[in-house]
């Protein structure tokens, strides 16, 4: 037979591989109805666990822990093996509906094996995690790292100002800081360094975070790392993921309000003992953001100035030469202690090691800084965003206007608001009042922008750095250099040389020696010329013939002007003309012929007559002082047909002149009134006055000041308002001299207004509000002095009291007392003054002991003798 092969298959082994095939793969599938109802009720148990687990975190992570990491993991893995379930859960009766043969079988074997296999595996997933125990779930939060940021080497002069900034910041009662200051004064360098100090004294904070605002901000800056979600979501997610955490935001320069809800950060508030800091430009938006009394970064001192400019020239060049140093400290002056300055122009200098290049930069800086190194392409430009800010074109343009001034020169308010008006900057057609209340409120808003300085209450100042951006712009940005001529301050001996006068727009030649004005020029676009005290003695009669647009002209303080040209009435449009401080005598006729003439003053001159002055129809502010013609019933009447007169400034220096006094009409729209030595026991219609801001009396005989008309030379008769009546509304300056009858001023409780009280050389005065006086048939409930700023009492050998009980005076920041030995008792309680950095202080001399002043009560005492000084 063939060869033949035989192979033998145990039966027992195949059945064997199919049973455990058919229970371990078909099981899948006739076990996957029990797994569905088993995991069904596993993820249930497994959800209450999770939501056990993420209360007890947050209720940790509100104490301040931080969650352990596996926490979280545990928690990812739970959302993610939940979504698989709910899906496989949802596919249930799809899956059920398949199956065969008492869930033997499936009408799609492969598609029912795959479902039951994930089921099972599900849920032996899914009862693991329900099996896991975590004995902690938090632990103590770690505090982030700083990311310090990048400083300059040469830091000078701001660590008194950092010490200041730091200690205000961690204070307990501060959530939200503000620091303000010129552009370029080192307000970033100051935040910079706050936020570097946070690396080594985290005071408890979780997170700080710095974020660079800029000009157009947005507050997904702050929400950045929420980038997959709107606006809107993002700041909700910020917002719950911050109130949980202790953070320091930094925020550098801001230009307006950020809304931190809106961004998703929680306020900062006594509460969360988080902070925010913030530098901007602007004290508006250091207010806009809630911060009550924000810190100023100031220009550095000239000793620290000097210091860093040392640094940043370098010992080298100041050793070159041994004129050097003393020149660089001129040079450093020319900055003004601000630091951008300070720095460019000393890195500048830093090559600069012959003294002829020294002598050159103080040339250029003195005479036309712009075209210094570095001054157009990295100063000013940045300067600029401040002006570029303004929100209203007249803002900008009454900022140029203030280039006109000198270097470091106090420009009085009220003058440069004169200047406005007339020259249509500010509307004034309708009402000077309201055109005066304008430009103040102008002048508040560049104040508070960083790009003007007050000096006191009446002046403001223009930083030297400020004024050379201010002529950079109106001179087109140095393309039109001749449109906007400033030789201010500068010891000019005549007319500076112009290459075309038609293009001049404004021109300041003050505080020069210019003797003589020689000549015509073809100034056909010149609206402003400036030429006070430049000891100008004579102007040709040809001068003024070709400035047809002329509007503002200021002659004033030039002592040898005698006389102006008839050819004035060549100046059709003049609508501002000052002749304060001259030696004129006579007005020329064709001064009077200025028939758009709003503004003229004559304060302070020798003027015999102003016969014909009712010509100047449109005349709405005159300033006379002392003149003879005051006495003449001609002239009063005169002046009374001006029905456009609206401000009045007088100073009657004799009896014949009181005649002005008895014109209802006149005394109706005085602003300013002067008396001086007039024999009169008692005077001034104070009552019709209602326009009166200062008064000022000097006079001998005067016993006592009370409101009323004059009807005759020698008899007043008096209608006292009652209490309830206002007066005085506008009255805010008294100065009181010599009037040595004097005994009280309980008049000037009327006065609610009132800013600055100086009375000197009363000799008989006892009061100066008098109890008695005061209550004289009623109660007037009056509280007097609510706006007082300034009190100044001397030589008052007599006086022995301001008011009889406490005042609460909210304004009040000094009180000056010399002079007055029976003054011993202040009317001040512990609450009175203002309070504060710049609170109430008290001034006394020598001779008035301050120990011996008597105090209301003991609070009283250590509230002000600490800030009591001796002068």
């Amino acid at each position: 037979m063939g060869n033949c092969v035989s192979i033998s298959i145990p039966c027992d082994s195949c059945v064997n591989t199919v049973s455990q095939w058919h229970d371990e793969k078909g099981g899948y599938i006739h076990n996957v109805e029990k797994n569905l109802t088993f995991l069904e009720t596993n993820m249930e148990e497994l959800r209450a666990r999770r939501d056990d687990v993420s209360r007890r975190v947050t209720r940790e992570e509100d104490r301040g822990l931080q969650r352990l990491a596996e926490i979280q993991v545990w928690l990812n893995r739970v959302e993610t093996i939940e979504n698989r379930a709910n899906d496989l859960l949802s596919a249930k009766n799809v899956e059920l509906q398949r199956l065969c043969l008492c869930s033997l079988c499936s009408k799609s074997l492969v598609s029912s094996y795959r479902y039951g296999k994930s089921v099972f595996s599900t849920l032996r997933e899914v009862e693991k995690l329900k099996s896991s125990v975590f004995e902690m779930v938090s632990e103590k939060a770690r505090t982030s790292e700083v990311e310090e940021r990048p400083v300059q080497r040469a830091i000078v002069g701001q660590e008194t100002m950092l010490e200041k900034a730091w200690n205000h910041l961690v204070e307990d009662g501060v959530g939200i800081m503000g620091l303000y200051g010129m552009g370029g004064v080192g307000k970033t360098t100051l935040l910079t360094q706050l936020n570097n100090k946070f690396s080594d004294e985290r005071c408890g904070f979780d997170f700080v975070i710095w974020i660079v605002v800029s000009k157009e901000f947005q507050v997904e800056k702050i929400q950045e790392v929420w980038k997959q979600k709107d606006t809107t979501e993002k700041g909700v997610h910020l917002y719950n993921f911050l109130k949980k955490k202790r953070f320091v935001l930094f925020l550098d320069d801001l230009w307006q309000k950020v809304d931190l809800a809106k961004a998703g950060v929680p306020f900062p508030t006594v509460e969360n003992r988080c902070k925010v800091a913030f530098t901007t430009r602007s004290q508006d938006v250091c207010a806009h953001m809630g911060v009550e009394e924000p810190m100023e970064v100031q220009c550095l001192s000239d000793n620290d100035a000097f210091v860093l400019f040392q640094k940043k020239v370098g010992p080298v060049t100041l050793g070159s030469d041994p004129e050097i140093p003393d020149i660089a400290r001129i040079v450093a002056r020319k900055c003004r202690g601000l630091p951008l300055a300070l720095n460019v122009i000393g890195e500048t200098m830093s090559c600069k090691r012959t003294i002829q290049e020294w002598r050159h930069a103080i040339d250029v800086l003195t005479s036309y800084a712009i075209e210094f190194s570095g001054m157009e392409d990295q100063i000013l430009p940045l300067l600029k965003y401040s002006y570029d800010n303004l929100k209203e074109e007249r803002h900008k343009l009454c900022l140029l206007y203030c280039a006109l001034f000198p270097e470091d020169y106090k420009i009085q308010k009220s003058k440069l608001i004169d200047y406005w008006i007339c020259e249509g900057l500010i509307d004034g057609s309708e009402d000077i009042e309201r055109a005066e209340n304008k430009g103040y409120e102008i002048i508040g808003s560049l104040v508070r922008a960083s790009l003007l300085m007050e000096d006191g209450t009446n002046k403001v100042c223009m930083h030297d750095i400020i004024r050379e951006m201010a002529l950079w712009i109106a001179s087109d940005l140095g393309q039109e250099k001749e449109a906007f001529i400033v030789h201010a301050g500068l010891w000019f001996f005549k007319m500076p040389k112009v290459k075309n006068w038609n293009i001049v727009r404004r021109m300041s030649l003050m505080h020069n020696k210019i003797l003589h004005l020689r000549g015509s020029h073809e100034c056909l676009q010149l609206t402003t010329l400036l030429l006070q005290k430049t000891e100008l003695g004579k102007i040709s009669s040809e001068f003024f013939k070709s400035m047809p647009k002329l509007v503002v002209l200021d002659l004033s303080k030039n002592l040898d002007l005698i006389e102006l040209p008839e050819t004035i009435s060549e100046l059709g449009s003049l609508q501002y003309l000052n002749l304060s401080g001259t030696a004129i005598h006579h007005l020329p006729m064709g001064l009077l012929g200025l028939k758009n003439l709003i503004y003229l003053d004559l304060w302070d001159t020798d003027i015999l007559s102003i016969a014909g002055i009712s010509k100047l129809h449109k005349l709405k502010v005159l300033k006379l002082f002392g003149h003879e013609f005051l006495c003449d019933f001609q002239a009063v009447k005169e002046l009374e047909t001006l029905e456009h007169l609206e401000s009045l400034f007088i100073r009657i220096t004799s009896f014949q002149y009181v005649e002005i006094l008895r014109s209802q009409r006149l005394m109706s729209c005085t602003q300013h009134l002067e008396i001086d030595n007039i024999s009169l026991e008692t005077i001034v219609p104070l009552a019709i006055m209602e326009k009166l801001r200062s008064f000022w009396i000097k006079s001998w005989n005067i016993s006592e000041i009370k409101m009323g008309n004059i009807c005759s030379k020698r008899k007043i008769v008096y209608s006292l308002h009652s209490p309830s009546t206002p007066c005085f509304s506008s009255l805010s300056v008294v100065k009181i001299q010599d009037c040595n009858r004097l005994r009280e001023l309980t008049l000037l409780m009327f006065a609610s207004n009132l800013r600055e009280l100086d009375v000197l050389g009363a000799k008989e005065l006892k009061d100066i509000i008098n109890k008695e006086k005061a209550s004289k048939g009623e109660d007037s409930g009056i509280v007097p002095f609510p706006k007082l700023i300034l009190l100044r009492l001397d030589s008052l050998p007599e006086l022995n009291n301001i008011h009889w009980k406490p005042l609460p005076f909210p304004c009040l920041k000094e009180i000056r007392v010399t002079g007055c030995p029976n003054l011993r008792k202040l009317p001040l309680d512990s609450r009175s003054g203002k309070h504060g950095e710049n609170g109430l202080f008290i001034s006394y001399s020598r001779k008035e002991r301050i120990e011996y002043l008597e105090w209301k009560d003991e609070a009283t005492k250590t509230r002000f003798l600490s800030s009591c000084k001796k002068i």
